[in-house]
């Protein structure tokens, strides 16, 4: 099995679909957030949104801990602009990933619901659409709805990505 990157803005529910994915899969998870370096933390923390060389060394981490699990794992990650998916693919050939798609009101209401329990801003929200790549087109990409029911999301990525590994196999 292939690793998949579970990408999108913040509040698209990346971390909550990873990890149904990866227990649905068998796969271990690695959550993208807690690879940041200090320094990015603490730009997020003060609402400045991180800018690609921010990134870079956040990016580089996440490939290096791809490059661990060789039989496969669910990563979650923004991954935003296609440069960012390009780097993280040159670290996990066949990489593939599913864009939680959701609309700037939503993420912006589930961002604010979790203020307090976590370390993004919702004042970030913003900046993350105005810096999304869409995915949309890309080989290995799936597009799925944000707000559908995770029980419901995690099935359809399951499945994709069995059916993915058994086209390989063939």
């Amino acid at each position: 099995m292939n690793s998949v990157v579970m990408m999108g803005v913040a509040g698209c529910g990346k971390s909550s679909a990873g990890q149904a994915v990866a227990q649905a899969l068998g796969l271990p998870l690695i959550e993208g957030d807690e690879f940041h370096p200090e320094a990015n933390l603490n730009k997020m923390r003060q609402g400045l949104p991180l800018t690609d060389a921010d990134r870079a060394e956040w990016l580089g981490a996440l490939g290096h801990a791809l490059e661990q699990h060789p039989a496969g794992a669910v990563l979650t990650c923004s991954a935003l602009k296609a440069s960012y998916r390009t780097r993280l693919r040159s670290h996990a050939p066949g990489l593939r990933f599913v864009f939680l798609e959701i609309d700037p009101h939503t993420a912006h209401q589930r961002v604010s619901a979790r203020a307090s329990e976590h370390l993004f801003p919702p004042s970030l929200v913003t900046s993350q659409f105005a810096t999304l790549e869409s995915p949309v087109g890309e080989p290995g990409v799936l597009p799925v709805d944000a707000t559908q029911p995770l029980a419901a999301l995690s099935a359809t990525v399951a499945r994709w990505l069995r059916d993915a590994t058994n086209k390989k196999a063939l």
